[in-house]
């Protein structure tokens, strides 16, 4: 389908006509009722149909690296416009609006968040009924690969961590997936956290628990991760959910603590 300007002047055709046409460019002009800079602009095109008017350059509040984080969040976490101006503002570019943050949506086609819920496999009806269901305090963290930019030599890692009931938000970039770097978040994460928290859903990766990184092998009684979190458990009074995991580690895979 053809899309012309609301105030095009001439339709392909005359502009194909007028590319064709004989004669100097205010003969041409007279000759189909237009400017001289209209006949000059369409002799000096290939193609007949109207070029996008987004400037070449565009001058957003966002870097190209800022928005392939907001990206990978609205992807990852599915938040409303809203939610992700906040998260936006308060780990991004505390100097984002909520016009531009719409547009960069747009413009990488993720602005519709029915469709985005859809091709999760998620209900937003069902999905907000079940989290009202939870206490504050059970958190969920993921690990996500961000794509690498021109003038990076490696990628880097999102650490996201949301809590179920109130849907607050914390991230982190990290250079690596290690179990260092997962203390480490989960260190900013507690020191960040305005709830009490109880209890921590995270996959079967490394970076959380070495019972599958080896077939065969015995997994460790404690981790630096473990007594991390022991220690941080004891000092803080945090709810104790295991015996040996004081913050009541689960896996997602099992949901249940680890024996």
């Amino acid at each position: 389908m053809t899309h012309i300007h609301p105030q095009a002047r001439t339709t392909p055709k005359v502009r194909a006509e007028i590319q064709n046409a004989s004669g100097t460019q205010r003969e041409i002009a007279a000759q189909f009722n237009v400017t001289v800079a209209t006949v000059r602009k369409w002799r000096s095109r290939d193609a007949v149909q109207d070029r996008s008017h987004r400037p070449n350059k565009l001058s957003t509040t966002l870097s190209p690296a800022q928005e392939a984080l907001v990206i990978e969040l609205r992807r990852t976490l599915l938040l409303p416009l809203d939610d992700l101006l906040v998260v936006t503002r308060e780990f991004i570019h505390a100097g984002a609006s909520r016009a531009a943050l719409d547009r960069c949506l747009r413009r990488h086609g993720v602005s519709r968040l029915r469709e985005l819920q859809e091709q999760a496999g998620e209900s937003p009806t069902r999905a907000s009924k079940t989290f009202k269901s939870y206490q504050p305090g059970f958190v969920h963290i993921d690990i996500k690969y961000l794509p690498q930019m021109p003038d990076e030599t490696q990628r880097c890692y999102l650490f996201v961590a949301i809590d179920r009931a109130t849907r607050w938000v914390f991230v982190q970039i990290y250079a690596d997936q290690s179990e260092a770097s997962s203390c480490d978040f989960l260190w900013r994460l507690h020191q960040a956290a305005p709830m009490k928290i109880a209890k921590v859903l995270t996959d079967n990766g490394s970076q959380f628990t070495d019972r599958f990184t080896a077939k065969g092998k015995t997994p460790a009684v404690r981790t630096r991760l473990t007594s991390a979190v022991r220690g941080w458990a004891s000092s803080t009074g945090w709810h104790r959910r295991a015996t040996r995991i004081p913050m009541g580690w689960w896996s997602a895979s099992t949901a249940a603590s680890p024996r």
